[in-house]
């Protein structure tokens, strides 16, 4: 069996990291699959999914690593070629990844007891995300 959703977020960009965990347990229990897995996507190339702990610390600690590894000050030839400022939310993404699948045990997506399932927008503005959540399974 095959079950799709979707949710929408409203995103301040630069990096504004939201937790999408009870989304997707919720989508994963709606589907009636019990076992499988669990897949949610990002359709752009500006953001990110991935797990942490999603408290201040380990959010600060995130964000302060994607800078050093693509400070958002840096020359980019993507912002030479297209001029929209973003090319390290592209790099970012690249490097986070857009989408992110978990297995399905007993009707839940299994995460460990401080994981959390987190979307992030890396774009230099605001932006409304549209995410497809994909469960597949029996």
């Amino acid at each position: 069996m095959v079950h799709s959703t979707s949710i929408s977020l409203d995103t301040k960009g630069h990096t504004d990291i939201h937790d999408i965990t009870g989304p997707v347990v919720r989508a994963v229990s709606a589907s009636g699959i019990r076992d499988g897995i669990v897949c949610i996507a990002n359709a752009g190339s500006t953001a990110g999914i991935t797990t942490v702990e999603f408290e201040p610390g380990a959010l600060a600690d995130l964000t302060a690593a994607l800078e050093r590894l693509a400070p958002q000050q840096a020359h980019y030839a993507h912002d030479a070629t297209w001029h929209d400022g973003n090319g390290f939310a592209h790099l970012r993404s690249a490097l986070v990844g857009a989408s992110c699948s978990f297995p399905v045990a007993d009707g839940r997506p299994v995460l460990g007891t401080w994981q959390q399932i987190v979307f992030l927008d890396f774009d230099n503005r605001p932006r409304t995300r549209e995410l497809v959540i994909v469960i597949v399974g029996q």
